[in-house]
C-alpha cells in the first residue's frame, strides 16, 4: 500500500476528534487535490467504482433494471428498485420522476438488453453524474454483483483537479477507515499517469468537519 496505516488512523482520529458534534451520523470523506493533469483530455478524467475493504454502515441505495428471472431474483437479493422494460418506457416522457430516480439512488445496475433503452430514456442525466449503470448478462449472480455495489464507492475526476467520496462514518473505528483511505488512493494511484506524483494533498474530513491533513510519502 502507498500511505502507512498508522498516520491515516492518527489523521482520522484528529478529523473525529476536532469535528463539531451533531443530531445525525456524520459521514467521512477523503478529499484528494490533484495536479499536473490537463482535465481538456479525457485520459485524466476517472470514473471508477471501488470496493472497499469496509463496508459503510450508511445505506448504499441500488436500483436494477431488469426483466423475467433476473428481476425476480434481483428483489429476493434485496434490491431497493427493481424496474423493467415497461417502467423504463414510461419514463421516458417523465422528467420530473427521471431525475428523482437519478438523485434517489447511489448506483444502478442493468440487465445487458436493456442497456440501450436505458441509455435513451436517462442517459443525459446518468452519465454526466456519473451513474451510467453496470451491464450484467441475464444469468449473473445479481445477489453478489448488488453487495459488491452496497460495499463500493464511486471515485471521479472530471471537470476540477480534485475528488471526493465517502470512505466511512464517524462510528467506524479508526483503522477500518484507514482501509478504505488506502483502497481508494492505491486506486487513483493505479489510474493517475505519474501515480502519487499526481497527488498534491489529501486530507480527511467529518461531513460537517474541516478536516486533518493525510501525509503522502512519493
Amino acid at each position: 500500500m502507498p500511505l502507512d496505516s498508522k498516520s491515516i488512523g492518527k489523521a482520522v482520529g484528529e478529523a473525529k476528534k476536532n469535528a463539531e458534534k451533531r443530531k445525525f451520523r456524520q459521514s467521512v470523506e477523503l478529499v484528494v487535490s490533484l495536479r499536473d493533469l490537463d482535465m481538456k483530455k479525457p485520459e485524466s478524467r476517472i470514473s471508477e467504482f471501488v470496493e472497499l475493504p469496509n463496508p459503510i454502515s450508511k445505506p448504499v441505495k441500488v436500483c436494477v433494471f431488469a426483466s423475467g428471472d433476473l428481476a425476480l431474483r434481483a428483489q429476493r437479493a434485496g434490491a431497493d428498485r427493481v424496474m423493467g422494460r415497461e417502467d423504463l418506457e414510461k419514463m421516458a416522457g417523465d422528467k420530473k420522476a427521471a431525475r428523482k430516480l437519478v438523485r434517489g439512488y447511489d448506483f444502478f445496475i442493468a440487465e445487458a438488453p436493456l442497456m440501450s433503452l436505458v441509455g435513451k430514456v436517462l442517459g443525459a442525466m446518468l452519465g454526466p453524474r456519473g451513474k451510467m449503470p453496470t451491464p450484467v448478462p441475464p444469468t449473473a449472480p445479481i445477489d453478489s454483483v448488488i453487495e459488491r455495489h452496497r460495499r463500493s464507492v464511486r471515485v471521479r475526476v472530471r471537470d476540477q483537479l480534485n475528488s471526493q467520496c465517502r470512505v466511512g462514518t464517524e462510528d467506524m473505528p479508526d483503522e477500518r477507515i484507514a482501509e478504505n483511505i488506502q483502497a481508494v488512493i492505491a486506486r487513483l494511484e493505479a489510474k493517475l499517469p505519474k501515480g502519487l506524483r499526481n497527488i498534491r494533498a489529501a486530507r480527511v474530513k467529518t461531513t460537517m468537519g474541516s478536516g486533518a491533513k493525510i501525509e503522502i510519502s512519493r
